[in-house]
């Protein structure tokens, strides 16, 4: 994984705060606080990206609806094929929350 050689105190402690929230609304406030709206918006953008490459939308369709470009697409595409399973794991969470 990628993310291991960021591995050690001070990222578990970002995830045990992430994992603290309690609802949306402390999530809002939290990376208002935590993050610029850039970063923001281009995680929010990737995870999209990545619902609608699992549905099967073609690259062209992804850009024009999400306005990311075809370097971020791929880059979700191949986190997609070959990462650690997060996207799968968090997109599956979320089709089961709204069945």
């Amino acid at each position: 994984m990628q993310i291991d050689n960021l591995r050690g105190e001070q990222l578990d402690q970002l995830f045990d705060a992430i994992l603290s929230l309690q609802d949306r609304e402390e999530c809002y406030k939290f990376f208002d606080d935590i993050a610029t709206m850039s970063e923001i918006h281009a995680i929010a953008q990737r995870l999209q990206v990545a619902k609608m490459l699992r549905e099967g939308h073609t690259y062209s369709v992804i850009e024009e609806e999400t306005n990311a470009s075809t370097a971020t697409i791929s880059r979700v595409r191949r986190c997609i094929n070959y990462g650690s399973d997060g996207y799968r794991i968090v997109l599956d969470r979320l089709t089961d929350k709204d069945e």
